[in-house]
């Protein structure tokens, strides 16, 4: 049988995964590929000894692809759909044969680690080098048991972005992650939405020191993610070079939250994933003598500042047309700093709705004494 006829035999039918494995030769590019099933595409890896190569591909073309990269360079091929596993042996003329054999247990569709039981947006695997970068991952692709917790955290992020952009119609996002830090959720999102959204995804880091933006640039591109790049920057007057779709910041300190958000407002981004950190501005302001009860005690009065910040910037989104929620990122035990800010842009908003959100706002600062850097910016310019 022809070895073309075999693969499209195969790739014409609903196949959850493929396997090509058993290079011809050691001067072989690639050690294996293996193609998996995903929401709007087929993503193909392609791996080395030390990299994997991502490639994106629709069923249309799959056969073909899947041949192209086969071709005298491999001898042998599985895959499985939701009912058999089937199999091509090749021999070193290029002769194929095929049999296909009724699966006992169910196609390999969800992660293969047995671990735990939840699934998880991310499957462990080897492919995502930033995970085993991080040590989150063994380099077999095994979660490492105690960052179990950050693993967690990490896909947290993830779903709360992917609630988010389930209605997104588009197949590209610009996106500018703000304070980015060593990056490391930068580069998870780009994996997310390149490889498993099957979205292309512009991605661009902003920090202010130079070293690690070298560094992110250094990973990027030996991870080969060719739309990722990170600059040198402030957050407070960016000038983003594409129409920015969504953005990103986490754990910025203090009013550089506040200025991210006014950037976001101001470019009419579509989504705001915010993780705060360091609330003290409305700590060293407040003063009321009607609930001076919140202010008597240290660590109440620190809590309360940071959750009335969180609340104002909420209240303001909400007033600049975005449908805002206050969700948990992470357990509280792990960290006190576990609100995230996901704000996203509604087709409309009402004026009262706009009037109700203010008021709410002027209701606070005038009964605590604050003076918000986002207030100031959106409402006293």
């Amino acid at each position: 049988m022809e070895l073309k006829d075999c693969i499209i035999k195969i790739a014409g039918g609903d196949i959850v995964k493929l396997v090509i494995s058993k290079p011809s030769a050691k001067s072989n590019e690639f050690i294996k590929i293996v193609c998996e099933k995903k929401s709007k595409s087929y993503q193909i890896s392609k791996y080395t000894k030390t990299q994997v190569f991502h490639e994106n591909t629709d069923k249309e073309a799959l056969a073909e692809r899947i041949f192209s990269l086969t071709d005298g360079s491999f001898r042998q091929i599985n895959a499985w759909d939701v009912s058999f596993e089937h199999m091509v042996m090749i021999s070193k003329k290029g002769d194929a044969s095929y049999k296909r054999k009724a699966l006992s247990e169910a196609a390999p569709t969800v992660s293969e680690n047995h671990n735990r039981s939840k699934n998880y947006i991310l499957e462990a695997k080897p492919d995502i080098l930033p995970l085993v970068d991080m040590g989150i991952f063994t380099k077999e692709g095994k979660v490492v048991s105690s960052m179990y917790d950050k693993y967690k955290q990490i896909n947290r992020y993830l779903e709360i972005i992917d609630d988010a952009i389930k209605d997104l119609k588009s197949d590209s996002v610009n996106i500018i992650d703000f304070g980015c830090g060593k990056s490391y959720l930068t580069f998870i999102v780009y994996y997310y939405l390149t490889y498993i959204k099957g979205i292309k995804a512009n991605i661009i880091g902003l920090d202010l020191k130079k070293d690690v933006i070298e560094k992110c640039n250094e990973a990027a591109k030996r991870y080969n993610y060719e739309n990722l790049r990170f600059e040198l920057g402030d957050i407070n007057g960016y000038k983003a070079p594409f129409s920015v779709d969504i953005v990103m910041t986490l754990h910025a300190c203090d009013t550089a939250t506040d200025f991210a958000l006014f950037n976001a407002i101001s470019w009419n981004a579509k989504m705001i994933f915010s993780v705060p950190c360091c609330q003290h501005e409305l700590n060293s302001q407040i003063d009321t003598e009607n609930l001076s009860a919140l202010t008597r005690y240290g660590i109440i009065k620190e809590r309360f500042s940071a959750l009335a910040t969180d609340v104002i910037r909420a209240n303001l989104l909400e007033y600049s047309g975005y449908k805002t929620n206050l969700l948990e990122f992470t357990d509280f035990s792990h960290t006190p700093k576990n609100i995230l800010i996901r704000a996203v842009k509604r087709s409309s908003t009402t004026k009262e709705h706009k009037e109700k959100m203010l008021s709410e706002v002027n209701n606070l600062i005038k009964e605590f004494n604050f003076s918000p850097t986002l207030y100031k910016l959106l409402i006293e310019k």
